[in-house]
């Protein structure tokens, strides 16, 4: 695609929601942003610049938890949207990775949740408003 004049490949796919309970330094999102992406590429072997990441940061009061955990400040929930055709295996080397990842900032495995939900290629406007099905997304879904 060309905007500007310039040359931008978009791929718009998936598309990740990290909510959280605590607010983190400023760098440290950035990071858990980035974990989150990394298990993406590892895992789906999505191109690196297809980063549609979001962090959202709630009140304690306002986003619950199951009530066994010892740091319910640190419960994560990580929703990722995305087209329809990943494996099984590749699924929970995706779980494996984010959980991994999300470690490093001291959240602990069994505090992350991480929702997977997939659309058909069908169910996806992108590129200036054409169905995904209709272009070439530039990397294999069925991994």
């Amino acid at each position: 695609m060309r905007y500007g004049g310039s040359s931008v490949t978009i791929w718009a796919m998936p598309s990740s929601l990290i909510e959280v309970r605590r607010q983190y330094r400023q760098a440290d999102e950035a990071a858990i942003i980035d974990a989150v992406h990394d298990a993406l590429v590892a895992a789906f072997h999505i191109p690196v610049g297809d980063k549609h990441v979001r962090l959202l940061v709630h009140e304690p009061h306002r986003f619950s938890h199951a009530p066994q955990l010892a740091h319910p400040e640190r419960y994560t929930l990580v929703t990722i949207d995305c087209f329809a055709g990943r494996s099984v295996d590749a699924k929970r080397a995706l779980y494996r990775e984010i959980a991994g990842r999300l470690a490093a900032f001291g959240i602990p495995a069994d505090h992350v949740t991480i929702l997977l939900r997939e659309s058909a290629l069908e169910n996806w406007g992108i590129r200036g408003g054409h169905a995904a099905c209709d272009v070439n997304l530039g990397f294999d879904v069925n991994v």
